[in-house]
C-alpha cells in the first residue's frame, strides 16, 4: 500500500499547507516583476547591482561604511547610516545556514561592522556584526 502523504516537515507538506497544488502546471513563481518594471529595467537592475557586487573596495579598522544601493540584506545597518568597521578577516567565516534557499546560505563573512541600535534593548550599545564585505562602500 503506497502512502500518498507527504512527510511531516517537507517542502511538499509546506506548500499543501499553504494550499498550493504541486501538481498543478501553474509555476510556484509567477511573472509578474517587481515594482512593474520591465524585462529591460529588470535586466539592467540585474546587471548594475552584479557590477557593484563584483567592485571591492578597500576597508581599514575606523572606517565608516554604509550599504551599496541595491545590495542591502539584513535589517541593520538602516539604509543610509553608517557603521564603523571593527576589523577586516583575512579568510571569511561562512554564514552557518543550513538551508540552501535562504540568501544567507555559504554567504562569506568578511568584514566585522560595530553599530548603535536606535531602538530596543540595546538602544544607544555598540554592537558587532559579521557582513559580506562585497555589498559596502564608504560612508559620505
Amino acid at each position: 500500500m503506497k502512502n500518498d502523504r507527504p512527510k511531516q516537515g517537507s517542502a511538499k507538506d509546506l506548500l499543501s499547507k499553504l494550499q498550493i497544488d504541486v501538481e498543478s502546471s501553474m509555476p510556484l513563481a509567477d511573472e509578474d516583476l517587481p515594482y512593474g518594471c520591465s524585462h529591460e529595467e529588470l535586466v539592467q537592475a540585474l546587471q548594475t547591482r552584479f557590477q557593484a557586487l563584483r567592485r571591492r573596495q578597500c576597508f581599514q579598522p575606523g572606517d565608516l561604511v554604509t550599504w551599496k544601493p541595491g545590495l542591502r540584506n539584513r535589517r541593520y545597518p538602516v539604509d543610509g547610516r553608517p557603521a564603523i568597521v571593527l576589523q577586516v578577516l583575512t579568510e571569511p567565516v561562512f554564514d552557518e545556514e543550513l538551508n540552501s534557499g535562504s540568501n544567507y546560505f555559504r554567504e562569506p563573512l568578511d568584514l566585522v561592522l560595530g553599530l548603535v541600535l536606535e531602538e530596543g534593548e540595546q538602544r544607544g550599545n555598540l554592537l558587532a556584526w559579521h557582513f559580506d564585505s562585497r555589498r559596502f562602500g564608504h560612508w559620505k
